[in-house]
C-alpha cells in the first residue's frame, strides 16, 4: 500500500509549469535534439532518468506502478476526454474540465489545480508531462495523438504494465557491466555502464511490415565511411520502381552496378521492366551526405542481416513516429555512440572517431571486447522516481489482437538487410 501511495504522490510532484520544448540542432553535426526549458524549479521538471530500463530498479518501480494502476481500475478507471476542437493554452470549454480530471488522476496535474474549464498554464504543464510519459513531442497541445493516448482505457494500460513486467523480468540477470539496450517501440537506444545510463539516443526502427527483430547479440566492429550494398529485398521493393520512374536515380545517388564477375555495368544495360536487376550487385559509394548508412555502420552478430547505423536524414530523430526503416536501426548522435563503444579500444577516443569520419576513407575497427546488445520490445515501464512510461504497441505484441500475437516470432521478414534507399522515405 505504501508503494502504491508513493508512486502516485511522486507522479503528482513531478508536474511543473513548463515552457515549450524546442527543437535544437547539435552544434557541428546537424542532428536533432530535444532541448527543454522550465520556468520553475528544475527538480520538478520532467527529466530523463539515468536508471536503465533493463534494471532491478525499473523492475521494482514497474511492480509498484501495477499496484497503483490496479487501484485506478478498481475505482472505475478514468474519464474520456472529448474530441472535437483542439485543446490548447487559452481554450475554454467543458472539455478542459474533463481534461483536468484526466490529468489529475494519473498525477500529470496536481489536484490543487482545481476544476476550471479554462486551459491555463497549469493544464499546459500537465499536458506536457503526459506527453513526456508517452514519448510524444511536448507541445502542450492536445492533438490527435495526445488525445488517443489519453483515452486508452485504464485496464488496457494496466495490462500493458503486467505484460511488460514479464519482459523486464526476463532481463533481470547479469547483462554485463557495459551493454546497449535498444527499445524498439520506444525508438530509443541506451548505453549502460556500471548500472547507469551513459548515453541516450533516439532511434529509427523497422516499420510494421519490415520489423526490427527482438534479440540478444553483441557489437563486434565499426565501419567508418562504409559502402552500402543494396539487399535483394530492397532491389525488388524499392530500387526497381525508382528506376522505372527516374532513370537517373542510380547516378544521382552514387550507386554502382556490378555483375557476378565484378565488372561495372551502366544502368542502360539493365532491363528495369523486369527482375533482371536482382541478378546484379548494387553498391553505394561512401558519403555521409547521401549514403544510406551515413558515416558509420555498427555490426552486430545476428541471423537477420540487420545492424545499427548513421543516416543522412537527421531530421527523422525529431519526429514522434520513427518507424521508418527496413529492420535496421538508425542511431541519433552516432559519434557519441561509437565513441562509447570504442572506449576500451586503444587509439579510438572521440578525436580519432571524428578524424576517421572527416577523412572520408573506409576504415574498419574491431571493438576490443565485444559489447552485449539487447534489442527489446518494452511498451510500458516505470522509473524509480515514479514516472510511468507508455509507448505505442506498434507491432501488436501486447495481446490486444492484430496480426502479430505476443508470442509470435520476433522477426517476420528475415531477408531484410538495411534501411531504405536515401533519400527515399519508407512512408511513401
Amino acid at each position: 500500500m505504501h508503494g502504491k501511495r508513493n508512486i502516485l504522490v511522486i507522479l503528482g510532484l513531478c508536474v511543473a509549469q513548463a515552457s515549450a520544448a524546442t527543437l535544437a540542432v547539435a552544434a557541428g553535426f546537424d542532428q536533432a535534439e530535444w532541448a527543454q526549458r522550465y520556468d520553475m524549479d528544475a527538480n520538478l521538471a520532467v527529466s530523463r532518468s539515468n536508471v536503465p530500463v533493463l534494471s532491478t530498479q525499473t523492475l521494482n518501480a514497474t511492480e509498484q506502478a501495477i499496484e497503483a494502476y490496479r487501484g485506478i481500475v478498481a475505482r472505475g478507471g478514468w474519464n474520456r476526454v472529448p474530441g472535437g476542437a483542439t485543446l490548447k493554452l487559452g481554450s475554454a470549454s467543458p472539455a478542459v474540465g474533463e481534461l483536468r480530471k484526466r490529468l489529475i488522476l494519473t498525477g500529470d496535474l496536481d489536484g490543487s489545480a482545481g476544476t476550471s474549464t479554462v486551459f491555463d498554464s497549469y493544464v499546459d504543464a500537465g499536458v506536457r508531462h503526459f506527453q513526456a510519459r508517452h514519448g510524444l513531442t511536448q507541445t502542450g497541445i492536445v492533438n490527435r495523438e495526445t488525445l488517443a493516448a489519453m483515452n486508452v482505457p485504464a485496464d488496457v494500460r494496466l495490462h500493458q504494465l503486467e505484460v511488460n513486467l514479464v519482459r523486464l523480468r526476463s532481463y533481470s540477470g547479469n547483462l554485463g557491466e557495459r551493454f546497449v539496450m535498444a527499445n524498439i517501440p520506444a525508438q530509443a537506444v541506451e548505453t549502460v555502464e556500471n548500472g547507469v545510463v551513459a548515453t541516450h539516443h533516439n532511434a529509427g526502427v523497422g516499420k510494421i511490415d519490415r520489423q526490427s527483430p527482438v534479440m540478444m547479440t553483441r557489437a563486434l566492429d565499426i565501419n567508418f565511411n562504409p559502402y552500402w550494398t543494396v539487399p535483394a529485398s530492397i532491389i525488388r521493393k524499392d530500387l526497381i520502381p525508382r528506376m522505372q520512374k527516374d532513370p537517373n536515380y542510380l547516378s544521382d545517388h552514387k550507386i554502382r552496378i556490378f555483375n557476378k564477375d565484378g565488372q561495372e555495368l551502366q544502368a542502360s544495360q539493365v532491363n528495369w521492366n523486369s527482375l533482371e536487376a536482382t541478378n546484379y550487385k548494387f553498391r553505394q559509394d561512401p558519403g555521409g551526405d547521401i549514403n544510406s548508412l551515413g558515416v558509420v555502420r555498427i555490426n552486430i552478430a545476428n541471423p537477420y542481416g540487420v545492424y545499427m547505423h548513421d543516416t543522412p536524414e537527421k531530421g527523422v530523430f525529431g519526429d514522434d513516429d520513427r518507424f521508418v526503416s527496413s529492420g535496421c536501426m538508425r542511431v541519433q548522435n552516432v559519434r557519441d555512440y561509437v565513441t562509447w563503444l570504442l572506449k576500451d579500444t586503444p587509439g579510438w577516443d572521440r578525436a580519432h572517431v571524428d578524424e576517421a569520419i572527416r577523412s572520408g576513407q573506409r576504415i574498419d575497427v574491431k571493438i576490443a571486447s565485444s559489447i552485449p546488445v539487447y534489442w527489446v520490445y518494452v511498451t510500458a515501464w516505470a522509473a524509480p522516481d515514479g514516472l510511468v512510461q507508455f509507448r505505442e504497441d506498434i507491432y501488436q505484441r501486447d495481446g490486444f489482437g492484430g496480426t502479430v500475437a505476443d508470442n509470435a516470432p520476433a522477426q517476420q521478414v528475415t531477408n531484410v538487410r538495411s534501411s531504405d534507399l536515401a533519400p527515399m522515405n519508407d512512408d511513401e
